[in-house]
């Protein structure tokens, strides 16, 4: 099979990937404009703007790996690029809060496809170890995008407005997908294709929610990213509104996602030695920690260099947090699938995003101008989540 020069494939993998990763934290400077805008009188409700994209790409997830083992990759692919181009100009055109969140559902609906395809893209190139290298040059790359998205969102915002955003989507997303066309052939060739299945689906769902230990990891899973889509749909207004640093936040948060992004390097050097439910485990007591003292800065009204310094450690807390956790966490409820480790992954990333929206979408709408709505939600997450832990047992464990 063709292949195209590894530099090149991992850069297109990468960009694939990071469709989702642009489409959310570059919109969260826009954030205030869209509320102003679209709805004055309910101005935390523009943060439903990023829970509904997650929501949308939560459920695509689930069918978007099926889909390509019966159709290609490429097919796949496309189909989902194309979906999120229309979502993308009818958001930039949208009048109502309301039109605006379907679009964006949708819109995640279309990014699931490059972002879980392209996975399997690289599954069917390389194997073992081969793979593990070009998997963590993808997401070396991919680590990139976050610190960046916010910064192009602030200068397109500037030249453009907030719609312009939309505008920058369209064109990320029509550049790769053209790029996708020219250079990449097909990498599942039809007599390896298995026909669509609801019924396989519906068998895995059932088979990992009765497996003990892929049942516990994926409710931890939604658990620890409930904490962090919360963070990503709130902290804008907590940087602007509590701390009046709206001006500076593009770059506080990029380089919180650069530092951040080091937490794979860490986990891949502690994972051997330590094991994987040790790291989840201190992870989420360091978490709870730095919960509780942000929360006491707070409740007792410590001076602005306390507290501001507080919330940014606990934002990179909790980022090293799910940087440590849930690449592990999907490796325990994977160790037992491996019959059915491509719907296995589709059903762990479905369930766990859409869950995880249905914690963070409540608890980001009660923000009060204050850290506090959110402290106190990861508090009880992160509490949860350490408990459910200490339950999980590898094979062989009683």
């Amino acid at each position: 099979m063709k292949r195209l020069p590894q530099t090149e494939f991992i850069a297109l993998m990468a960009m694939l990937a990071a469709t989702v990763a642009f489409s959310i934290d570059a919109m969260l400077p826009a954030l205030p404009q869209i509320g102003q805008e679209l709805t004055p009188l309910h101005l935390n409700r523009a943060q439903l703007i990023i829970t509904s994209f997650v929501f949308g790409m939560g459920i695509g997830t689930l069918f978007t790996g099926p889909l390509s083992d019966a159709f290609g990759r490429k097919p796949v692919m496309v189909g989902g690029a194309l979906i999120y181009i229309t979502a993308c100009v009818v958001a930039w055109q949208s009048q109502s809060i309301e039109i605006m969140l379907l679009a964006r559902v949708i819109q995640g609906l279309g990014a699931a496809g490059p972002r879980v395809v392209a996975m399997a893209l690289v599954r069917d190139l390389y194997s073992g170890r081969e793979m593990a290298r070009i998997m963590s040059f993808v997401m070396l790359v991919f680590s990139i995008i976050p610190a960046l998205a916010p910064t192009i969102g602030h200068y397109v915002i500037i030249g453009f407005g907030w719609r312009g955003i939309f505008g920058a989507f369209v064109v990320f997303a029509a550049a790769v997908l053209l790029w996708l066309l020219l250079r990449q052939p097909e990498t599942l060739t039809p007599e390896k294709r298995r026909p669509l299945s609801m019924k396989s689906i519906g068998s895995a769902v059932h088979e990992m929610f009765v497996h003990r230990t892929a049942r516990l990891s994926i409710l931890v899973q939604t658990l620890t990213f409930g904490m962090l889509f919360t963070l990503i749909s709130s902290t804008q207004q907590v940087f602007d509104q509590t701390f009046g640093q709206a001006e500076h936040f593009h770059l506080w948060f990029g380089g919180i996602a650069i530092c951040a992004s080091s937490a794979s390097v860490v986990n891949a050097r502690l994972v051997v030695r330590l094991g994987m439910r040790a790291i989840i485990k201190t992870m989420y007591t360091a978490q709870i920690f730095l919960t509780i003292m942000l929360i006491l800065v707070t409740l007792f009204d410590g001076p602005y260099w306390l507290s501001f310094g507080a919330y940014v450690i606990w934002v990179l807390g909790n980022f090293f947090q799910a940087g440590l956790t849930i690449g592990n966490l999907n490796a325990l409820a994977m160790e037992e699938m491996g019959h059915i480790a491509g719907l296995a992954a589709s059903v762990i990333a479905a369930v766990a995003t859409v869950g995880a929206v249905m914690i963070a979408a409540p608890v980001a709408l009660m923000f009060d101008g204050t850290p506090m709505p959110m402290a106190y939600g990861a508090l009880v997450c992160a509490s949860l989540a350490l408990w459910l832990t200490t339950m999980i047992k590898r094979p062989g464990e009683e």
